[in-house]
């Protein structure tokens, strides 16, 4: 579950990926130069991964302490395979 912290943390990261996707859809439609645009599509995508850090150690450090203070096998179980399962994506 995420934390209001967490909440608290990501919300200006995401309006500004939010505000860069918009300045690269004006950039396509003004036909800039092509690194330009790339350097920006990098910014974001190096954005949207610290986000996902964020969330991950949220996560470690709620969820999976959770399930490993409750000591049931089963639980641990399945949020080690969600991690494993979330880790191939990235």
């Amino acid at each position: 579950m995420i934390t209001d912290k967490t909440i608290k943390e990501i919300k200006p990261r995401l309006k500004r990926i939010e505000g860069q996707i918009r300045g690269i859809s004006n950039m396509i439609e003004n036909k800039e130069y092509c690194i330009d645009i790339l350097q920006q599509i990098s910014a974001v995508i190096g954005a949207l991964k610290s986000i996902n850090l964020i969330i991950l150690e949220g996560h470690l450090n709620t969820c999976l302490k959770k399930a490993m203070q409750s000591k049931d096998e089963n639980e641990i179980n399945a949020k080690i395979k969600e991690l494993i399962e979330i880790y191939k994506k990235f």
